[in-house]
């Protein structure tokens, strides 16, 4: 079993730096790398060395992770930019790339048979549990890719969630975050509308959650997002621009196998909506505000 102790870590965002605080806590040395420092800083304070790039975090690390934004961001990391060769070309032989980026399962196949080349490994494994889960180390992680690079990272693993499933080969952690995020698109919406019902009838919102989310309706949308979708509280656990790029990779995916999901792709189209107005920097939980902008009535025939 690989003994890890040096952990690069890339992207410290909303997600990534209490994920990247809790490794500390657990004893590892970390290089953390953000496009935008400031976002760092707090880890810099804890102690974190500061890397001036992708390239430059690789380089001597036993595992490294990424936990960025959007597909381009997880190429460039990889393969590199004009100004940076770039996480696997810098990386040192038996090094571990662990992506936990939800991205293109594609993608996650490529970085992994580009990795093997180096005489490295590399694991996709995405997580659901949102901000909440990145701090108290709760989250879901799914992993595909080398089983034997899954075991050896799985300690790590284990100081951010609290379950941890090989789902299979490289870009299968991937294809079971889509999964993810389908079943998540109907079930936000469902409890906004609940809420949205609530109000208009004139509940107590807050008791009328607790009442039916101990029941068959109970879920972390309804737990966690709920009652901020009563208070209007939009601030980002997750964002809705990055919820649209998930739901766009799920809606890529069941097209091109000639899969048509209805409820996907209108829970798609209305976060859209609400990128339009300007809204893509709030947190999911926003999608109230569809409903709001229509009166509270949704004609899901436009």
């Amino acid at each position: 079993m690989k003994n890890i102790k040096k952990i690069g870590w890339i992207g410290t965002g909303v997600m990534g730096a209490p994920m990247a605080g809790r490794l500390m806590d657990a004893g590892y040395t970390l290089t953390v790398y953000n496009r935008t420092q400031a976002k760092a800083e707090a880890l810099i304070q804890k102690g974190a060395r500061w890397a001036d790039s992708p390239s430059v975090c690789a380089v001597g690390q036993d595992v490294v992770f990424t936990m960025v934004g959007f597909p381009k961001d997880v190429e460039e990391v990889y393969f590199g930019t004009d100004d940076d060769a770039g996480a696997i070309a810098a990386a040192d032989e038996g090094t571990i790339f662990v992506d936990m980026t939800t991205t293109r399962p594609s993608l996650s196949v490529k970085i992994a048979e580009a990795a093997g080349k180096r005489g490295c490994a590399a694991v996709d494994a995405p997580v659901s549990g949102g901000d909440v889960g990145a701090q108290n180390g709760t989250l879901s992680i799914m992993a595909g890719g080398d089983a034997d690079a899954v075991e050896a990272v799985r300690p790590v693993l284990a100081h951010l969630g609290t379950q941890i499933l090989l789902e299979g080969g490289p870009g299968t952690g991937q294809h079971t975050k889509m999964a993810n995020q389908i079943a998540l698109a109907g079930t936000v919406t469902g409890v906004c509308e609940a809420v949205k019902y609530g109000q208009t009838v004139g509940l107590d919102v807050d008791k009328m959650l607790k009442s039916i989310g101990g029941g068959a309706a109970g879920s972390w949308q309804m737990t966690n997002l709920g009652p901020k979708m009563a208070a209007g509280d939009f601030a980002p656990g997750f964002f809705v621009k990055h919820l649209i790029k998930d739901l766009s990779i799920a809606s890529d995916e069941a097209e091109d196998r000639e899969l048509h999901l209805e409820v996907l792709n209108t829970v798609l189209s209305m976060y859209k909506d609400l990128r339009r107005q300007g809204m893509g920097e709030l947190g999911t939980q926003a999608i109230i505000a569809y409903y709001d902008a229509k009166g509270g009535k949704v004609d899901f025939d436009e």
